[in-house]
């Protein structure tokens, strides 16, 4: 029993209020080194999910998460984007050094086939990032998303409304966006593996809302060709 319940501890999977044990699981970086000090060097959770919650799309989140998308893409793994609710601009993602050719779009119609497409997507080996824009979503949904992450050790972050801050969700990580002024966001950590939440901060973006087009019901499917093809 003392065996188990000190591997639950080392690993930061059992609160310990402000004395939080750092994770075994391999650190993702934000890519802001503001971000990552709140976070306490667990950065983006893998085999687990993250849920940002702000108000409206557009906000920076995308700018928040590109070194992440880069990184996956750039280790030839595939970046998920499902149910996005604006157009990626190709050309801006391209300029902003994501490989193309390891991004994929998914329109699901309906809740059904966005959860299972992000069920799937989270177990499948390919797999290096899932964003995922999924709507309302029950608890027990929210749990097979988490057991499908942990099964594939994928990194999964879900864009939800801010609303959904006042209910518990098993995500590892938990963070409050908000729109700032010059082009920065605000994030406040409200969650966090394994121990307490922490301070707000602020990053500067670059480019801020650069890499969507206007709001639309459409879809553009990826990959994209490279401008010079």
């Amino acid at each position: 029993m003392k065996e188990l319940l000190d591997t639950l501890i080392q690993d930061a999977k059992v609160w310990q209020g402000g004395q939080q044990a750092t994770a075994r699981q391999p650190a993702e970086p934000t890519g802001f080194d503001i971000l990552d000090a709140q976070l306490r060097g667990i950065g983006w959770p893998r085999g687990a999910l993250t849920e940002c919650l702000l108000e409206a799309p557009g906000i920076g989140e995308l700018q928040l998460t590109l070194p992440l998308m880069r990184r996956q893409a750039d280790a030839d793994r595939t970046v998920f984007w499902i149910n996005p609710p604006h157009i990626p601009y190709a050309p801006a993602l391209e300029r902003e050094g994501l490989n193309l050719s390891r991004v994929v779009i998914i329109h699901a119609s309906n809740p059904a086939d966005a959860l299972w497409s992000m069920e799937n997507c989270l177990r499948s080996p390919a797999t290096g990032l899932v964003l995922a824009w999924p709507g309302p979503l029950k608890s027990h949904e929210i749990r097979r998303l988490q057991l499908a992450a942990e099964s594939g050790g994928s990194l999964c972050i879900l864009f939800r409304p801010v609303q959904a801050s006042v209910n518990s969700s098993p995500a590892a990580l938990r963070l409050q966006l908000t729109p700032g002024q010059d082009q920065t966001l605000g994030v406040r950590v409200l969650k966090r593996r394994g121990g307490w939440a922490s301070d707000s901060c602020t990053l500067t973006l670059a480019g801020r809302n650069s890499v969507t087009a206007e709001t639309s019901t459409t879809v553009v499917p990826g990959p994209w060709p490279r401008r010079d093809a």
